[in-house]
């Protein structure tokens, strides 16, 4: 592939059993794919996501179940210079690629992510857009909020480990030692949907108690296995 043809920006996201939201998250990237690829990795869904996303124009790779490793393969498929992690229930603005490219015009910076916004009118969803921006005061970035960063960083941090949870932390916290890290001024709004049809409050306390584990040095795949016994239960 000659350079004139290459991706500048590669925009990838991990996907499983995402039928109800995948084609509103592609749609709101119609308006910046010109110099962009969007690939989806999708874990072994069950719902018809694949059936749904070869009928789009992204790319698709099937892979084994897990974020971590979701969004690692997707890196090995891509061919732009940035690159992009999305959530599948999460919509970008329509000048995204134009913010990424300024935070990226200094030398310095190596990454970043977005303000972000949870949909819905419940208080759960207000509280956590007011809650996002506070932790990014204290350093903490997700990865619903949609990270990017230059691939030469990706690659010499290590990149996303296969963990099932916190994989966004654990690359954040590498990311830091290679450079700085940009919050840009455009929202993505991701869905609040973790949080419907269960107690807000149980549901962030075990949020919060999964998170002071991992900074106390729990594994993530321990963790992993502890929120999905939670989701089972």
């Amino acid at each position: 592939m000659s350079e004139s043809t290459r991706p500048w920006l590669s925009i990838i996201i991990p996907a499983l059993n995402e039928a109800r939201h995948i084609d509103a998250t592609l749609d709101a990237l119609n308006k910046l794919r010109e110099g962009a690829e969007v690939i989806v990795v999708d874990g072994g869904s069950r719902d018809g996501t694949v059936e749904l996303l070869r009928r789009r124009s992204v790319r698709v790779i099937e892979s084994t179940r897990g974020r971590g490793l979701q969004l690692h393969t997707g890196t090995c498929a891509a061919r732009g210079e940035v690159l992009w992690f999305l959530h599948a229930d999460t919509l970008a603005p329509p000048d995204a690629a134009e913010h990424i490219r300024e935070a990226l015009s200094d030398a310095r910076t190596v990454g970043g992510n977005f303000q972000i916004s949870f949909d819905g009118e419940r208080r759960a969803a207000r509280f956590l857009t007011w809650l996002y921006p506070q932790l990014g005061r204290l350093g903490l970035c997700y990865g619903d909020s949609g990270i990017f960063v230059r691939r030469e960083a990706y690659e010499s941090s290590g990149g996303f480990q296969p963990f099932p949870i916190f994989e966004d932390l654990d690359l954040i916290r590498r990311l830091r030692g290679a450079g700085r890290l940009a919050r840009v001024p455009a929202t993505v709004v991701t869905s609040s949907r973790r949080f419907e049809g269960r107690s807000f409050a149980l549901t962030f306390a075990r949020w919060s108690a999964l998170q002071t584990l991992y900074w106390l040095g729990v594994h993530p795949r321990r963790l992993g296995r502890m929120y999905e016994s939670r989701d089972e239960g």
